[in-house]
């Protein structure tokens, strides 16, 4: 999966990559978590989002190389398709056969009689 193409940034992405180093500088020792916070903030409070937004335009067609990308990859062998789309899942142990209690195998010898 490591050479499965990456997918192109939203407009308040590109915005947050080149704004984050001012967040940054404005409010000091903040954290990764509070950076992003604040950027959303930001954005949504920003009036002109159109030079960002004509950024994302041109990222439109980087989507389709993308989604042209992601098929070829998958069509060659990469990626598995949806059922691999999501993050890794640990198997599930094995289970352990159950052990039978006293009354369960005194149950069992009845049984044997019975025949």
């Amino acid at each position: 999966m490591a050479d499965k193409p990456k997918r192109p940034l939203s407009a308040f992405m590109l915005w947050l990559n080149s704004a984050r180093e001012s967040i940054k500088r404005e409010n000091p020792g903040i954290k990764v978590t509070e950076v992003a916070k604040r950027g959303g903030e930001l954005w949504r409070a920003m009036k002109d989002k159109s030079e960002w937004e004509a950024k994302a335009a041109k990222a439109a067609k980087a989507k389709d190389d993308y989604d042209r990308a992601v098929k070829e990859f998958e069509a060659n062998g990469g990626g598995g398709g949806a059922a691999n789309s999501g993050a890794k899942k640990r198997a599930k142990p094995a289970k352990k056969p159950s052990k039978k209690s006293k009354k369960d195998e005194s149950d069992e010898d009845d049984d044997d009689e019975s025949e």
